[in-house]
């Protein structure tokens, strides 16, 4: 877990990194990539060293969030399956999480891998959807912090990188759910009708 000095500033980050992601994902979508390439990547470098050395795990966040940026940027199609495979594995656990059961780790590597496939053939759909869900749940976590939220800032700031996107982040809160989706569907909405740009794939193909 980051020091308490430095748990605000990544709730910002995510907050931030929400917003972008859930109304300007498809547009954006390299700089999402860049945003949470970075954060995956400062979560799980700085995760290697203890709070007591303040300056070698800000060093390593740093390193590691700019290694992560670089990779998802450059494998601009890793990025893409790899929404597709995160909203695979979101839908298998929503599916799951209805019956008060966990999906085995079959299943959600099958969702995970029809995930990436289809991403790849409706680029520009899975990735609407995938970075609205993906930044909504974001900007809650990111708010929540803000706020105060225990569970919301051990999410912000924890060195497991898993626990960016706690499942619960606020127990015994129904409502957390309920506004998830509601502002996933506003930001898909947003991005189809105003910021999602012409169909197609994100990256034009040029002219010969």
């Amino acid at each position: 877990m980051l020091p308490a000095a430095y748990q605000l500033p990544a709730a910002v980050v995510l907050l931030v990194g929400g917003i972008v992601s859930c109304f300007f994902g498809y547009r954006l979508f390299r700089t999402v990539l860049g945003i949470f390439g970075f954060i995956l990547g400062a979560l799980a470098a700085s995760s290697v060293f203890g709070v007591s050395n303040t300056g070698l795990m800000l060093v390593a966040a740093v390193v590691g969030g700019l290694v992560g940026a670089f990779i998802l940027i450059a494998a601009y199609f890793v990025g893409v399956a790899m929404v597709g495979a995160g909203l695979g594995a979101v839908i298998a656990n929503l599916v799951f999480s209805a019956g008060d059961r966990d999906p085995s780790v079959f299943v959600v590597v099958l969702c995970s891998i029809a995930g990436a496939v289809g991403a790849t053939y409706l680029q520009r759909y899975f990735i609407i959807v995938g970075t609205a869900f993906g930044g909504a749940w974001t900007m809650i976590v990111g708010a929540m912090a803000l706020v105060g939220d225990r569970a919301a800032l051990k999410a912000a700031a924890s060195g497991d990188v898993w626990v960016a996107y706690p499942l619960n982040p606020a127990p015994g809160q129904r409502w957390v759910p309920l506004v998830w989706i509601v502002l996933s569907l506003i930001g898909a909405g947003v991005q189809l009708g105003i910021t999602g740009g012409e169909k197609g794939r994100v990256v034009k193909r040029k002219k010969s």
